[in-house]
This record gives C-alpha cells, structure tokens and sequence, in this order.
C-alpha cells in the first residue's frame, strides 16, 4: 500500500513565504543593501526648478518696466516734476555722421531754433540757426559740404568756424559740452538766445 504524501496546509505557505522574505529584509540592511526612496531626490529636483523659473520670470518683467529710450530723441533731463529741465542731451552717436542736425526748443511763445554738428575736424560744435544780421528774416543755415550756409544772404562759413567764430553773420555760438558720451545742452545757454527768434521786435519795412 502506498504512502500518500501529505498535503501542506495553505497557511504553512504562507508562513514560509513570510519568513523568507523577513530573512531577506534583515539581510539587505546588514549589508547595506536596502532600497532607498527616491522621493526626497525628486523633491529636491522640483523645488529647483520652481526657484529657477521664478526668478527668470521676475527679470524678464523687470526688463520690460524699462523705459525705452530712442537715439534719435533728445533725452530731457528733469531733476524733479516741479521744475523746468535744466539741461538736454543727446547721444554723441547721432552726429558722428558729420551732418548738421537741427532742433527746437520751446519757451512760451517762442520757439528757439539751433543746429549741432560734428566739422571735419571731429569736434561736435552747436550755434543758433540765426545770425546777427540776417536773423530778421527767420530763415537760419542749411549744411552744404563742409559749411553752413545763410538761407538770407547765400555767405558759407566753415564747420571748423563754428562755435570758434561770433558776430556778423556767423552762426550765433551756442555753448555744449560733451560727458559721458552725451552732447550736453544748458536750458539757460538756450534761453540767451531769445533775441534771435522773438520776431515781434522786426518792424514791418515801408513800403516806397
């Protein structure tokens, strides 16, 4: 008669099953071989990049409160916003070119007209667009070449002579300066040349 072989209860292999692997655990930490979780890496890696896109989203609307400033504009400085500006300047760029440029400045209810230069010599030079004789006439210089010509009277002055030469029908000087790579314009050096552009002094002439 054979012997059957007995069967091993369900729970018996579950206990087995249980202590293997209790066996397996305490081996893994003796030698250090354990798992651990990568959860705090990743934490870690999430938190970074937060801070870095943060702060690249604060410089960019940083930037863009920016004001903006053109190189063909005059740059106006205004040391507060219940006073007149002292002084105007404009990049030293914008003459390089040696082309007469010409600008307006106005105070009440005249308007002062004058022009600035870099002459061949390389020195940026500025002069009212009016002279002491023809200025009556309202008609100021135009830029041939290397000289300033009288609309009036046709006469040609060198750049060279500019802001060097006054009186009779040369450009009227106009004080400038150069800083920091900006043509620097005093309100007050402008305001001196009134005289040239207040019309309401020209008598009408006779008629014969």
């Amino acid at each position: 008669m054979s012997k059957k072989r007995r069967k091993r209860a369900p729970f018996e292999k579950k206990e087995e099953t249980t202590s293997s692997e209790k066996r397996a655990a305490k081996k893994a930490t003796v030698l250090g071989t354990k798992k651990k979780s990568r959860l705090p890496f990743i934490a870690i890696i999430v938190c970074v990049a937060l801070l870095a896109g943060g702060a690249v989203f604060y410089k960019i609307s940083k930037d863009q409160n920016k004001p903006v400033v053109t190189a063909e504009a005059p740059v106006i400085v205004q040391p507060s916003l219940t006073q007149a500006p002292t002084m105007i300047t404009y990049p030293e760029s914008l003459f390089m070119d040696g082309v007469a440029k010409h600008f307006q400045y106005q105070h009440d209810d005249i308007t002062i007209n004058y022009f600035i230069l870099k002459s061949s010599d390389g020195v940026i030079r500025a002069a009212f667009d009016a002279c002491d004789v023809c200025w009556p006439a309202g008609k100021g210089y135009y830029q041939d070449g290397d000289h300033m010509v009288c609309r009036n009277c046709g006469r040609k002055f060198a750049s060279i002579l500019v802001n060097e030469v006054k009186g009779g029908c040369n450009p009227a000087p106009l004080n400038r300066s150069v800083q920091d790579q900006q043509v620097v314009i005093q309100v007050k050096d402008l305001l001196e040349g009134k005289q040239y552009f207040d019309f309401s002094q020209v008598k009408p002439k006779r008629l014969s």
